[in-house]
């Protein structure tokens, strides 16, 4: 490749990668500054935070595409601050991954618990992490809307336009992979939905999240849906009946 070719795909990608906002949140600075070093490399517009109130103002302020949340933070911990972050309208449907040297279980279950899109554990390093971002990015937008109806499934109405699923004539806002997760099984209701292809079709193939992330989102649903709509196929899967 020609030295005027490589630039033009330089400029490409930095163009590309510039519309993507990343909103970095963690108490502290030598970990802001090496991701912010990193990602602001790739192309990436990138903001920061110390805390948990910081990162709701700026939340509010750049609406970014996504961010990157410490979960063990004083005051205001990224369990908590992400749970108050998917109460806004306006932000509710940022993709979030939280950052945390913590592996157990329970940590992770809290997180899904309060809307996490992703768990990115300490240490990572660069070149990993610039995949993790983008593959978050990439499937942020991974299921579109194949009607602009709304449907009538069983009771419950899901209005694929407006990313809002209706019951008893009352509109329910889930987080969104909650309602792409929904959606899904709806789509085609009867049919069994393997764990793989729910894991590859929501989170993506590229995204590494938790043995029980899926049934997290499937307890949430029958907690705000009802627990006859999602039917569990012991072994496989999930499928969607009325």
């Amino acid at each position: 490749m020609h030295n005027r070719e490589i630039y033009a795909e330089l400029k490409f990608r930095i163009m590309n990668n510039s519309e993507h906002k990343i909103l970095l949140v963690d108490d502290e600075p030598d970990i802001l500054e090496f991701l912010s070093y990193n990602l602001k490399k790739e192309g990436y517009a990138v903001f920061t935070a110390n805390n948990g109130k910081e990162a709701i103002a700026a939340a509010k302020r750049e609406k970014p595409d996504l961010i990157v949340l410490d979960v063990m933070m004083p005051d205001m911990d990224g369990i908590e601050t992400c749970r108050e972050i998917r109460e806004i309208p306006e932000l509710k449907d940022i993709v979030i991954a939280f950052l945390t040297a913590r592996s157990e279980d329970y940590s992770q279950i809290a997180g899904f618990d309060v809307g996490a899109d992703d768990y990115i554990n300490k240490p990572i390093k660069p070149r990993v992490l610039i995949s993790r971002i983008k593959a978050l990015l990439r499937r942020s937008g991974n299921l579109e809307p194949k009607h602009t109806e709304t449907e009538d499934l069983g009771g419950i109405k899901i209005d694929r336009e407006r990313y809002v699923v209706i019951k008893d004539g009352i509109d329910i806002n889930l987080p969104k992979k909650e309602f792409e997760l929904i959606a899904l099984l709806a789509s085609k209701p009867g049919k069994v939905f393997t764990r793989d292809v729910i894991l590859d079709k929501i989170w993506g193939g590229d995204v590494i999240v938790g043995d029980r992330t899926i049934d997290v989102h499937v307890r949430k649903l029958r907690e705000k849906l009802g627990e006859d709509l999602i039917k569990t196929i012991k072994g496989i899967g999930y499928k969607f009946e009325f």
